[in-house]
């Protein structure tokens, strides 16, 4: 019988951390308490037309991203520069946010060549290479991760859920690299793994455009705005990287068993507080 693998205290913390960031509160709960007002009041000024063209713009944005991001960094491991990124974001958000919608169509391409070119950053880090096909498609996957956790339960995370439907399709991906190259074009998995990322990534650019459309929320909200965007996916890219790390160490069966091993810790330590607090209250 094959004996099970323990993570090192270090190890355990790290993984910790990493699900911390992955299972925090949604892009949209943390733009609502930055405006201080539900985004439903800027969802509701969103025009039809741009709804519609969202999930292209989301495709189209990935589909640059892949290709542009990784030719900007070197390959050599080098600890990664977030704030850089952010100044950036922030930049490119102000810009967007001057125009309304019609800038956000120019922007959002600029800042998800952004935001991709600095989760590969945050993936080298990590001891990633990000001239391998693998890596830079773990790093499309970030786009589609985070925030989407039910962490008053023990269930299974929304993290491993959003992994494991979109392994199929990654793996696939990587055999067509192996053979073909990132340059290959018609790659069919890579072509739905895209479409697939660009249905949960089109979420979260409407929820970055209502933000900017709530009442009261002036022009210079768009960089701050694009702040807490890149901020968000440097915070799921560090989370994702950390556990790939861990996984390439003791394996991904070993490092599934911890985590949830931690679910479960937090789980109890939940339902001791609602007991307490439910004792003091009769």
């Amino acid at each position: 019988m094959t004996q099970p693998i323990f993570l090192a205290d270090t190890d355990l913390r790290a993984l910790a951390e990493a699900r911390a960031l992955l299972e925090r509160p949604s892009l949209a709960a943390r733009l609502s308490s930055f405006i201080g007002s539900p985004l439903e009041k800027g969802m509701a000024r969103l025009p039809a037309s741009w709804r519609g063209k969202v999930g292209a713009l989301a495709h189209d944005a990935l589909l640059k991203a892949m290709d542009t991001a990784a030719k900007t960094l070197q390959s050599a491991p080098r600890e990664a520069s977030p704030r850089l990124h952010k100044l950036l974001g922030s930049v490119s958000g102000a810009g967007g946010g001057a125009f309304g919608l019609v800038g956000l169509t120019v922007e959002v391409p600029l800042s998800t060549v952004l935001i991709m070119r600095s989760i590969l950053d945050i993936a080298r880090g990590e001891g990633e290479d990000i001239s391998y096909a693998p890596t830079r498609l773990a790093a499309l996957e970030v786009f589609a991760l985070g925030g989407n956790a039910k962490s008053d339960d023990a269930t299974e995370s929304g993290y491993y859920a959003v992994r494991a439907a979109l392994a199929s399709t990654v793996s696939e991906a990587a055999r067509h690299f192996a053979q073909k190259g990132l340059s290959g074009e018609g790659a069919p998995a890579l072509a739905r793994l895209i479409t697939m990322v660009a249905a949960r990534y089109k979420v979260q650019l409407t929820q970055k455009a209502a933000g900017m459309l709530v009442p009261g929320i002036g022009a210079a909200a768009g960089a701050t705005i694009n702040l807490m965007f890149m901020s968000h996916f440097q915070d799921v890219s560090r989370g994702h990287f950390t556990v790939r790390r861990l996984e390439r160490q003791y394996g991904e069966d070993a490092v599934h068993a911890a985590w949830q091993a931690l679910q479960a810790q937090d789980a109890r330590v939940r339902e001791a507080r609602r007991t307490f607090h439910a004792s003091r209250a009769d």
